[in-house]
């Protein structure tokens, strides 16, 4: 990933805000940005930091998407699901949140 300056500032204020950088098999071109189980892919585009589709929930070598069956929510990966407990319901949306926050006021100044 070729970062600029404002990039890499953005970058910083993830990992201060307690994110960690990951790496997702099948998913290596773009970084993922993990806190509480719950994971991201990041791309740098345009001079910017942006998210690259939805964020979910790491599950073994990928993300497991959040669906909502008849019973219940749960985060399903290929044949692995998890149930979405209102806790995990709640960490998901403030991951979501916080997220937005960080990566969305990135300007990507050079």
């Amino acid at each position: 990933m070729d970062v600029k300056p404002g990039q890499v500032a953005t970058l910083e204020k993830l990992l201060n805000a307690g994110f960690r950088f990951v790496t997702v098999e099948r998913a290596e071109r773009y970084l993922g940005v993990e806190r509480e189980g719950f994971v991201a892919l990041l791309e740098a585009a345009d001079g910017q930091i942006k998210p690259f589709g939805q964020a979910g929930y790491l599950m073994g070598d990928g993300i497991g998407m959040l669906v909502e069956r008849r019973e219940s929510k749960c985060f399903v990966w290929h044949d692995q699901s998890v149930p979405a407990t209102q806790e995990m319901l709640a960490g998901y949306e403030r991951f979501k949140k916080q997220l937005k926050e960080i990566v969305g006021s990135s300007k990507g100044e050079a």
